[in-house]
């Protein structure tokens, strides 16, 4: 059966001067568990995960658990610039009952290909028994992913898909005319639902979907139902969110704040949304969530 799965990226709550907020991040995972998607990808990009330490870290995953965990399928963001920090990551994730796992590519330095597999290799081991996902996003980690490269990562033992941010449709085909059957892609491009799963995805990472979930669903059923007047009418309810919200989480959280979930304010070096954006931002909020 073809699959149009929502995996919901979840921001990081945090307060005005940038100390965590847990009970925001809480509010905003309660919110999200009455989604309906199918699943939540915490603590990657959209959460801000390269600004938060470990104790932070471990915090956040027992919070997204606890809210998350039998509603709907939790995979933890571990990606470090090193396999060592990563396991660590792990480690700590497993021991509160994480039991899916994302994984950036090595970042910030160029890695070659043996040492991406490596890195890979050492994180597959520390996940055990639990699922892993390949992040690729060279836009942001400056360490590209060939089709070749994912075969081999594919290989890994618990390695069992990848989420692929700002690639196009072509190159995520790529990576499907490649990869196993069973291996599972996600396209990190929230308007993309129908268009990915067509190029041969199962579903997307929407950070978008965290604010505004109903259009995302409405899509994703219409997909499911082969209806494509439902699909073009939903399509356009996810194009305008999408154009004022975006992968813009200081956005992302003036619609948290419209809603009433949390006040919750970015820690990264991010600008906070003008008059006019939160207007927009308020006018799509209302008409869409």
């Amino acid at each position: 059966m073809t699959r149009y799965d929502i995996l919901t990226a979840i921001p990081t709550a945090f307060h005005r001067d940038g100390s965590l907020d847990l009970e925001g991040s809480r509010a905003i995972f309660r919110y999200v568990a009455g989604s309906g998607n199918e699943g939540a990808f915490v603590l990657g990009t959209t959460g801000e995960f390269p600004a938060v330490d470990v104790e932070e870290f471990t915090a956040l995953v027992d919070a997204a658990l606890a809210e998350l965990a039998g509603r709907m399928r939790v995979v933890v963001h571990v990606g470090r610039p090193s396999a060592f920090e990563a396991v660590r990551l792990v480690g700590i994730a497993r021991s509160r009952g994480a039991t899916e796992f994302a994984a950036l590519t090595p970042y910030y330095l160029r890695a070659s290909d043996d040492a991406v597999v490596e890195y890979f290799r050492q994180v597959s081991d520390a996940v055990g028994d639990g699922r892993l996902y390949v992040y690729i996003y060279p836009a942001r980690s400056g360490n590209p992913v060939s089709p070749d490269l994912l075969v081999r990562l594919a290989q890994l033992p618990n390695v069992v898909g990848a989420k692929v941010s700002e690639l196009s449709l072509d190159e995520l085909a790529a990576y499907r005319a490649v990869v196993p059957d069973g291996f599972e892609l996600y396209t990190g491009a929230d308007r993309d639902l129908i268009a990915a799963v067509e190029a041969g995805a199962q579903g997307v990472v929407s950070g978008v979907s965290s604010v505004t979930p109903k259009p995302f669903r409405a899509l994703a059923d219409a997909g499911r139902a082969g209806d494509p007047a439902a699909i073009t009418a939903a399509q356009a309810a996810v194009d305008e969110v999408v154009s004022w919200i975006g992968g813009d989480m200081a956005r992302m959280k003036e619609g948290y704040r419209v809603l009433g979930v949390a006040d919750a304010h970015c820690r990264m070096a991010l600008d906070e949304p003008d008059a006019a954006a939160r207007a927009a931002v308020a006018r799509v909020v209302g008409a869409h969530a």
